[in-house]
């Protein structure tokens, strides 16, 4: 198919009237103008976290900066928080596909994450659909009807819509620019800002977002900058926009005041996201043996390198006027087992019951059942529409968010790491970013940390609670095993019409590889139509 050029950008992808709705000539201007402008600092800044590797490699390990002392030990406040953003007790999580977003924006939760990034597999067309529904909801005009005939339609009142774009990583490999692939970052954001940036803000809201996998302050200031030139392109007044920062990785956790600070001015807030700290922990930590993780399912938010992360975000954002956002609840209802079903519930509101004790300002869900269970444990804490005042008296250390943490490696949880790695990279080849496996609602974050535990425990030479030495073949064994399972789960004709020969090569590739590969959605995302 041949290219399309519109407005300084190359689309390579396929066309047709209804996307040439997004790729307007005055879009395409516009996100061309931020690439131009911001894109070489994007790419220093990748190098910039290369460097960083290498230094931690060689035994410099993350601490807070000593160059950045007066921002932590000085008063300042983030921009005062919108009225649609006051109340975010809860916010429901999913892709920004069609009915998914319909029964997110119904859900009853306070916000809705409008997700481009982990929860959504990033095809052509379902990155460019989900810009497509996004205008459509923030018009109140999307609806969808089901190939049964069932019609789904926006009640009266609707969640409010907090958008997350593709990581830094990331590039869009079928929009180009002097030849070269675009920051899917800007890609995603800029389409959504200029599309809906007035409208929302003409129905009494504003453009804002969660911004993922930031590893440092300068990243975002990138975004800080972008932000502000963005709003003078569109006439909008500075300061309209808000970001909430998910850290999820150790070297943003050591920087997050300084994040926040960067962003003071569009700040609403930090969130806490446990598989991806998990992944990065063991990223950054790949050469040194002392940070072997045991099974990741006896990695609980209360271990203590885990805790002392909560603290220190809460900490950082309560001081400065932030939201401090708690994690996820992946669980979904279990519809034909009640006892099954209500011990899943509880184990969400024990969750979010010590979120809300801990003085978290609001949490995150999967699903439209499990809303009214997260906003019972936090109305038990939680009085008013935040806990901004709820500071604790501790002072968090480099060593607390650097303890390490021991445990067992079992066969239950190498099994469970191939299983659910595979799987979901199976699904998300296939164009589904969001998977229920085993009554859990997973994205990309549980793969990447699936893969990076085996790997790293294969690095090592880790053995098993019964002494067993982990070694790949012992992994192909049970891997054959784990396949075999869900082929009878699924049925050969399902399995047959699969991804699961390009999955498997990929993920066990990964696994086995000498460097250890930065992202894994990287080489799938080659795989992608």
């Amino acid at each position: 198919m041949s290219s399309v050029f519109v407005g300084g950008l190359e689309i390579t992808g396929p066309m047709n009237s209804r996307y040439a709705g997004i790729f307007t000539p005055a879009a395409c201007r516009f996100v061309a103008e931020l690439l131009r402008e911001f894109g070489p600092r994007r790419v220093e800044l990748l190098e910039r976290r290369q460097q960083r590797q290498a230094e931690i490699d060689a035994g410099k390990l993350p601490d807070f900066l000593p160059e950045t002392a007066a921002i932590r030990n000085s008063d300042w406040k983030v921009a005062p928080v919108p009225p649609d953003l006051l109340d975010r007790r809860t916010e429901i999580t999913g892709p920004v596909e069609r009915k998914m977003a319909i029964n997110a924006l119904n859900s009853g939760a306070q916000c809705w994450m409008a997700d481009f990034e982990d929860a959504n597999s990033p095809t052509w067309e379902n990155v460019i659909e989900g810009q497509i529904n996004m205008r459509d909801a923030v018009n109140r005009d999307i609806r969808y009807t089901s190939p049964e005939g069932k019609d789904y339609l926006l009640k009266e009142y609707v969640a409010t819509i907090v958008a997350r774009p593709r990581g830094w990583h990331m590039e869009e490999k079928h929009v180009l620019m002097d030849g070269k692939r675009i920051s899917a970052s800007l890609s995603d954001w800029g389409l959504y800002f200029f599309h809906n940036a007035k409208n929302l803000i003409a129905r009494g809201s504003g453009p804002y977002f969660y911004l993922p996998k930031l590893e440092s302050h300068l990243e975002a200031r990138l975004w800080n900058d972008i932000f502000i030139r963005a709003q003078e392109l569109l006439g909008i007044p500075r300061g309209t926009i808000r970001a909430t920062v998910l850290i999820e990785t150790i070297t943003g956790a050591f920087e997050a005041e300084e994040i926040l600070h960067e962003l003071r001015e569009h700040a609403s807030g930090l969130n806490c996201g446990r598989w991806d700290y998990l992944f990065s922990m063991v990223k950054k930590f790949r050469n040194h043996r002392d940070h072997l993780f045991p099974d990741r399912m006896l990695i609980t938010m209360t271990v203590p390198f885990l805790r002392a992360y909560a603290l220190h975000v809460i900490n950082v954002c309560h001081r400065h006027g932030a939201y401090a956002m708690g994690g996820m609840a992946a669980q979904i209802p279990i519809r034909n087992d009640p006892a099954a079903n209500a011990a899943a519930l509880e184990k969400v509101r024990a969750d979010k019951l010590r979120e809300a004790a801990d003085g978290h300002d609001g949490t995150w869900v999967a699903h439209p059942g499990l809303v009214q269970t997260a906003l019972d444990a936090f109305s038990e804490h939680m009085k008013g529409p935040n806990q901004l005042f709820r500071l604790h008296d501790v002072r968090i250390t480099a060593a607390d968010l650097l303890a390490p943490v021991h445990g067992p490696i079992t066969e239950k949880g190498v099994r469970w790491n191939l299983h659910v790695g595979i799987r979901y990279l199976e699904a998300w080849l296939g164009g589904s970013g969001a998977e229920p496996i085993r009554n859990l609602m997973e994205d990309l974050a549980t793969s990447e940390i699936s893969r990076s535990q085996l790997w790293q425990w294969l690095k090592f030479g880790a053995k098993l609670d019964d002494g067993r030495a982990l070694t790949f073949e012992l992994y192909e064994r049970w891997l054959a095993e784990e396949l075999a399972a869900i082929r009878k789960e699924y049925g050969d004709a399902v399995y047959e019409g699969g991804h699961f020969p390009a999955a498997t090569q990929l993920f066990m590739k990964m696994v086995r590889s000498t460097d250890f590969p930065e992202f894994m959605s990287l080489p799938a995302y080659e795989l992608l139509p």
